[in-house]
């Protein structure tokens, strides 16, 4: 075998191995974890459920002194006349009304109360990294992973565009808090590509930009 057709050999092979190395990177790349999956697929709920920091009015029909104007608590309570603490967080105004006209039967008959949502100050998200203004941003409704990097001023000239992710607060099966990280490419958001979409984020989410 001659020299130059040995070196043809092996530069085929070499040429041949490099293709196989970065289509198993590229592969790598794409995967996206199951549980990030579940969590962009998640379904958004449609009812606005309160948080810390929301300001909710409480109307007690025919009796003032009940009704009042009152915020969240970072404990997820709100404190009113005769009934003391009621839980808020988590739930919906129409729920958090129902809580109320249960506690308030013990002193009334049949009260009429109605829960409305004055300000809404528990969504937000955080942007950190290679952006132009990090930070968090509270957020008067849902916004997704391209608005977020918009409201941050966009990208600074050293970002890694492909390699953000979003870190995501979740409860597992037994109802224990973790951590699931969403990886997020810049180019298929634009495109309209990949398995995560330009997904809208959760309140506490945080997009992350090496």
């Amino acid at each position: 075998m001659s020299s130059g057709v040995y070196r043809g050999r092996v530069n085929s092979l070499v040429v041949s191995l490099m293709v196989g190395v970065v289509v198993v990177l590229l592969s790598a790349c794409a995967e996206i974890p199951r549980e990030a999956l579940e969590e962009v697929n998640r379904p958004l709920a449609k009812e606005f459920f309160l948080g810390p920091e929301d300001v909710v009015e409480v109307t007690v029909w025919r009796n003032q002194d009940l009704s009042r104007t009152v915020v969240v608590r970072p404990d997820g309570m709100i404190s009113l006349p005769l009934i003391g603490d009621v839980q808020a967080s988590g739930l919906t105004a129409a729920q958090v009304s129902e809580r109320i006209s249960k506690r308030l039967s013990e002193f009334k008959e049949n009260p009429s109360v109605s829960v409305s949502v004055k300000e809404i100050n528990s969504y937000f998200i955080y942007v950190v990294g290679e952006v132009v203004r990090p930070g968090k941003y509270p957020l008067k409704s849902y916004a997704t992973v391209l608005q977020a990097i918009s409201l941050a001023g966009g990208f600074t000239q050293y970002a890694s565009k492909n390699k953000m992710a979003v870190i995501r607060s979740a409860k597992n099966s037994t109802g224990d808090d973790r951590q699931v990280r969403i990886p997020v490419r810049y180019d298929d958001l634009v495109m309209g590509k990949g398995e995560v979409g330009n997904f809208r984020l959760l309140t506490g989410d945080t997009i992350v930009v090496p």
